[in-house]
């Protein structure tokens, strides 16, 4: 009966048996049960993220409103295995082929991913795919409305707005180009992330002696402490 109708389920055929005669428990029923060639499952999202993380960057855009209403876009990299915020720049007119410059920028000096994550934004162009694997750089592209698919990019997103973006006024793209800089050099080396057991993702050597010192970041939002040498 199961291999006749393979659309049915365990109650459906429990129910045609016992219009028979037969009563099964469901517990049988799904025991022998014909279930159909087996098929191997495909790798679920989270278990490619875990055993590819070493070679995992990801990459979003975003938009920021200067005082006189201008909209301005940043457009970044992050690495998942560290956290390490790799590469970002600032426009006010992104194109495919600035989005490609960037991606060349960010992979011309040091290691390069094995995968990049990115949504479907149509500013990466048609063609971003193939010039990323023209590179050795396989292309993946996050599932339409999956925004926790790239989630590691959607946090880091969060915190440049919770902890640097909402408590500026941006005056122009220099002056946002100059904060993100100054703020993405204090999340490299400085700020403890949970997701790496609270270690930087760019960590400097171990200090243990020596006077405490304290660096203002932005002017004071944020402080960054070490050990003088």
């Amino acid at each position: 009966m199961s291999r006749e109708n393979a659309l049915w389920g365990t109650e459906r055929i429990r129910g045609e048996l016992l219009k028979l005669g037969i009563a099964v428990s469901n517990r049988s029923i799904r025991r022998y049960r014909w279930r159909g060639p087996s098929r191997q499952r495909s790798q679920s999202w989270r278990t490619f993220l875990g055993n590819q993380v070493k070679g995992i960057w990801a990459a979003d855009l975003f938009v920021v409103h200067t005082i006189d209403m201008q909209t301005l876009y940043v457009f970044f990299f992050i690495s998942h295995l560290r956290r390490e915020l790799v590469h970002f720049d600032v426009t006010a007119n992104p194109t495919a082929a600035w989005i490609w410059r960037q991606a060349i920028e960010a992979t011309a000096s040091g290691p390069q991913p094995q995968h990049l994550i990115h949504d479907r934004d149509r500013v990466y162009g048609a063609d971003f795919g193939a010039k990323l694997q023209g590179i050795g750089i396989a292309d993946v592209r996050t599932p339409y409305r999956a925004p926790l698919a790239n989630s590691v990019a959607e946090r880091v997103v969060r915190t440049l707005r919770q902890e640097c973006l909402h408590h500026v006024i941006v005056i122009n793209g220099r002056h946002l180009l100059a904060l993100l800089t100054e703020f993405v050099h204090y999340y490299n080396h400085d700020r403890p992330h949970r997701a790496i057991q609270l270690e930087t993702p760019l960590p400097g050597p171990p200090m243990s002696r020596g006077v405490v010192v304290r660096r203002a970041i932005l002017g004071g939002l944020h402080h960054a402490y070490a050990r003088a040498a």
